[in-house]
């Protein structure tokens, strides 16, 4: 499991340098204070207010109600993750708005108890909230569907992002629009487009007037196909030079320690363990 987890580190890493050109992105990858904050917040949330997040019932529903503790725990996780850098603004998708309120519950709830500490983050939601399955929009594209065909990745082919988008769901009508509540699965296909060519949904739909779905499916692959481009070229640099992805990792780890600590070691103070 530790090997598994040091290597989705440096793949995550990757992705995340690949896509951001700025100052050498810290990865956290063995910092302990992650979890012992992560403890000393699980002792503070009741268990009816973890059970009723929509993920963990969802992903429950699909296990047969055979979920793990660390499946039910892991917002708290997150939680940690985020109240131990101190952290204000969070960037994240709406299927995590709902894991930010009990970030800012927590926080809430310790400084409540302990005194003025941690800052209620608040969350930085993108202008398409939420990416849609292919195969059914009336859910998140998500990387752990099962059907390979509903979820596109940076990763993938060229061949294979244009199959996928030509058995995307869409209906029988053949026109381009815009209406997310009668018309999903095209919708989703403009709203994708809209997100990678950086054009308003209005404009998509204005350039997609007389171009029947089954055309369009394609044009919005090729779009994806250019966006991606430039990242897995990127992916592929790093890929050949282990050395660097190594020391960065490193540095990373020593910098997110160095501001771990003292904040984990204050919390210990203020709960009473030190």
């Amino acid at each position: 499991m530790a090997l598994h987890s040091m290597r989705k580190t440096r793949e995550c890493w990757s992705f995340i340098r690949a896509l951001h050109k700025g100052p050498e992105a810290a990865p956290v990858p063995q910092v302990p204070e992650h979890t012992q904050l992560s403890w000393i917040l699980t002792c503070m949330v009741r268990l009816p207010r973890l059970q009723h997040l929509h993920q963990w019932k969802a992903k429950t529903a699909r296990q047969k109600h055979d979920g793990t503790v660390g499946l039910l725990t892991y917002p708290v996780l997150q939680a940690a993750d985020i109240l131990l850098y101190k952290s204000t603004h969070v960037p994240v998708g709406e299927d995590q708005v709902q894991h930010m309120e009990l970030v800012q519950d927590l926080a809430r709830g310790f400084n409540k108890k302990y005194g003025e500490f941690f800052p209620e983050p608040k969350s930085i939601l993108t202008s398409m909230k939420k990416v849609k399955s292919l195969r059914d929009p009336s859910a998140k594209m998500s990387k752990s569907d099962p059907d390979k065909l509903a979820t596109v990745r940076i990763t993938d082919s060229p061949e294979e992002i244009v199959q996928k988008f030509r058995k995307a769901v869409t209906d029988f009508t053949s026109e381009v629009t815009y209406d997310p509540a009668s018309r999903p699965g095209v919708s989703n296909l403009v709203a994708i487009h809209s997100a990678v060519s950086g054009l308003p949904v209005e404009e998509v739909v204005r350039q997609g007037a007389g171009i029947d779905t089954a055309r369009y499916k394609l044009l919005v692959a090729d779009a994806v196909i250019e966006k991606f481009a430039p990242i897995k070229s990127e992916l592929e640099k790093l890929k050949l030079d282990k050395d660097h992805v190594e020391k960065v990792l490193q540095a990373g780890s020593a910098k997110a320690k160095e501001l771990a600590y003292p904040v984990c070691q204050e919390v210990k103070k203020l709960v009473g363990l030190l």
